[in-house]
Order: C-alpha cells, then sequence, then structure tokens
C-alpha cells in the first residue's frame, strides 16, 4: 500500500506527526555531515528535512513517486518539485552530492534497481541517506501512520540491498522509540520514552535511518531492467489518430 501525499502532509500536521518528524531529525542530526554548496535531492516525502538540512546547499531538489503524488514546494519562490519514476530519474550521471530517502524505499516496486539508479546519478563521493521503518519496531504494525504501509527492513536486509547496489554503510541511528498513540497522555512523554528507548532497547525503534557511501572500486554489471513503465497523460487523445485513418479510408473507398 501506498501513502498518498495528502495522506502524508495531513499526519505531518497533527501533534503525533510533528513528534515523528522531531525525532527523525533528531536521529538524521547525529549522521548528517554538513557539506557546503553540495547538491542535495530529496525522494518521497522529505520536504520537513529539505527545509532544515538543506539552507546551506548549492541547489535542492524534491523528487516525489508517480504513485504518491507530488505538491508545490517551497511555497515562495521557484518550484523546486518533481514527479518522477524511482528507477529512471532525470538526471545526468554523477551530479548529486547526497540524497535524501523518506516514505520512499519500502514503497518502490524494486529496491535492488531503485539503489542502483541512485548509484548512478550520485557523484563519486556521493552519499545516500535512508529512512525506513524498522521490522521489528511498533510504528510498522499500526497502518494509522505513514510508517505502517509499504515494506519494513532490519538492519541485516538494508546492509545486504545497500551491499548488491554498490553502497558501503557508513553510519547509523534510529528515531520514534515512543508508541505510535495519538492519545494526548502517551505523547505527553514522547521524550521520556525516546530516551528511554535509546538506551534500553534501540532494536525495536520506529525506523531505521543509514548513510550509505557510493562505492566506485567494484565494477557494475550491465544488466536489463526488469521492467519499464511509460508514463502516458490521462487526457492525451489516445487513438484518435488510428480512429481518423479508418474514417478517411472509409471516405476515399467508394470513390476508389
Amino acid at each position: 500500500m501506498h501513502s498518498d501525499i495528502v495522506d502524508l502532509r495531513s499526519f505531518y500536521s497533527t501533534t503525533l506527526g510533528r513528534l515523528a518528524e522531531h525525532s527523525i531529525t533528531m536521529a538524521l542530526s547525529s549522521i548528517w555531515a554538513a557539506v557546503p554548496n553540495e547538491r542535495l535531492v530529496g525522494l518521497g516525502y522529505t520536504l520537513p528535512w529539505l527545509e532544515r538540512f538543506g539552507a546551506d546547499a548549492e541547489r535542492v531538489f524534491a523528487f516525489m513517486p508517480a504513485t504518491q503524488g507530488a505538491v508545490v514546494w517551497p511555497a515562495t519562490g521557484p518550484t523546486a518539485t518533481a514527479l518522477v519514476f524511482d528507477e529512471e530519474l532525470p538526471l545526468v550521471d554523477s551530479c548529486i552530492d547526497r540524497m535524501l530517502l523518506v516514505h520512499s524505499l519500502e514503497h518502490v516496486e524494486n529496491p535492488r534497481e531503485t539503489l542502483n539508479e541512485i548509484w548512478r546519478v550520485l557523484s563519486p563521493a556521493g552519499r545516500v541517506v535512508i529512512v525506513v521503518p524498522n521490522r521489528r519496531g511498533v510504528w510498522a504494525r499500526f497502518e494509522h501512520t505513514p510508517f505502517g504501509n509499504g515494506r519494513p527492513f532490519s538492519r541485516g536486509q538494508l546492509t545486504e540491498l545497500l551491499r548488491e547496489a554498490h553502497f558501503t554503510p557508513a553510519a547509523w541511528s534510529d528515531a520514534l522509540f515512543f508508541p505510535p498513540s495519538p492519545r494526548r497522555f502517551m505523547m505527553r512523554f514522547h521524550n521520556v520514552l525516546e530516551r528511554a528507548g535509546r538506551r534500553f532497547w534501540p532494536i525495536f525503534s520506529g525506523v531505521i535511518v543509514v548513510e550509505a557511501q557510493k562505492r566506485l572500486y567494484q565494477g557494475v554489471p550491465v544488466a536489463q531492467r526488469a521492467s519499464r513503465r511509460v508514463f502516458v497523460p490521462v487526457l492525451s487523445p489516445q487513438g484518435a489518430t488510428r480512429l481518423g485513418r479508418s474514417r478517411s479510408g472509409e471516405a476515399a473507398s467508394p470513390g476508389g
């Protein structure tokens, strides 16, 4: 099940969503090294974190999967969002310094092909930062939050997937140790539960955060894609040309 852009924006406008955003921000801050004038791209729903971590970047883009939908961002100035297919990013080779994935990898059809495409567009020293639901966590078991949709991962599964796509995991972090309860009584103690969770039950976090570096010393085999999608606009006049030709042929046949 895919998370819709409307549902994502609605969730992060709630108190529970804002607490989740803050928890993920703290986890990202612990592994996010500042790179001046970097080219940063977010894939999925990354707007809250692009606004925070992209302040010093040379350019920032928000890529939103076609299955999710897109919104205009930022509110002022030129639009920096694009509706994309995650296995065919509209970028040239080695042009991005860092890519952030949130609400993305758990929803893609083929995670390995998506990571291979990210490997292609990253610069030789490029890094990818991924936030995914934790298979052992509580948040992946409830569907009233976006983290309960899609495919959750364990650290071992994520490590194997990254290595198959020629990435080397460099840093790990965790977030969302408090339960995904919308009750005010539970949310009131989220700071206490976050600190206790990081200390006593880190393997049961709601999400896993990993930063991985592009690996250059291993060759990438050339393989044909398993599938290739073609986007067709809904209002495209499909069949109009063929219908026009058939009518022209019927009109010309009596005279022939």
